[in-house]
C-alpha cells in the first residue's frame, strides 16, 4: 500500500490573519520540504483548505486573502485539493474514496493546527483503518486561552504529539520521514 501526504490548512490565516502559528519554529519550511520529498518520491500530495461558513466566525472566510493557501504551498505541485468546513479532513469530503481508489494505506499528516484539524484528521484516518505518520515539526499551533484555562503553544503541541504517539500515529520529524523514504 502507498502513502499520501496531507497538507492541512496551510492558509494565510495562520500567518497574516487572526490565528498566527508560533510553534514549532520552521514548521512552514518543513511542510515545504515534506511536499518536495513526496513529489520527488511519487507520493501523492493532498492539499486541504478550511472554509468557515458560520457568520459569527471572522476567520477562513472564502474569497478573503487569509483563506488563500499560503504561497509556499500554492507554488508546489499537488494531486488533489480538498475544501472542508469541519476539523476532520474526511468529514463531508471525498478524501476516503480518493485514497481507496489510489490504494493509499498510510497518511502522512502535516499542517495546522496540531490540536485541531491535524489531530482530528489523524484520529479519523486511524478509525478508518489507515496507517498514520504525524510530522512533529511540520505541524504547528499557537498558545490558547479561554474559559477552561490557558496553554502555551509548546505545551499544547507536545501533548498532542504524545497522545498521537500512544495509539493513533507514528510521530516523527520531517527529516526522519524523508530519510525513511525509499527504505521500503
Amino acid at each position: 500500500m502507498r502513502k499520501a501526504l496531507l497538507v492541512i490548512d496551510v492558509q494565510n490565516e495562520y500567518f497574516t490573519g487572526k490565528l498566527p502559528v508560533t510553534h514549532p519554529a520552521g514548521s512552514l519550511e518543513n511542510i515545504g520540504r515534506a511536499m518536495d520529498a513526496a513529489s520527488a518520491s511519487g507520493i501523492p500530495v493532498i492539499v486541504v483548505q478550511h472554509t468557515v461558513t458560520a457568520p459569527d466566525r471572522p476567520v477562513f472566510r472564502k474569497g478573503t486573502p487569509e483563506w488563500d493557501i499560503h504561497p509556499e504551498v500554492a507554488k508546489r505541485p499537488h494531486d488533489l485539493l480538498i475544501e472542508k468546513t469541519l476539523p476532520g479532513s474526511f468529514t463531508g469530503t471525498n478524501l476516503e474514496e480518493w485514497l481507496k481508489a489510489k490504494d493509499i494505506g498510510t497518511l502522512v499528516i502535516s499542517g495546522y493546527m496540531t490540536q485541531m484539524c491535524c489531530d482530528t484528521t489523524a484520529r479519523q484516518a486511524f478509525h478508518l483503518g489507515f496507517g498514520v505518520e504525524f510530522l512533529s515539526d511540520a505541524t504547528g499551533t499557537l498558545s490558547l486561552a479561554n474559559d477552561a484555562g490557558s496553554v502555551s503553544a509548546e505545551e499544547l503541541h507536545r501533548a498532542i504529539l504524545v497522545t498521537q504517539g500512544m495509539l493513533f500515529s507514528k510521530v516523527m520529524t520531517t527529516a526522519e520521514w524523508i530519510g525513511g523514504l525509499g527504505k521500503g
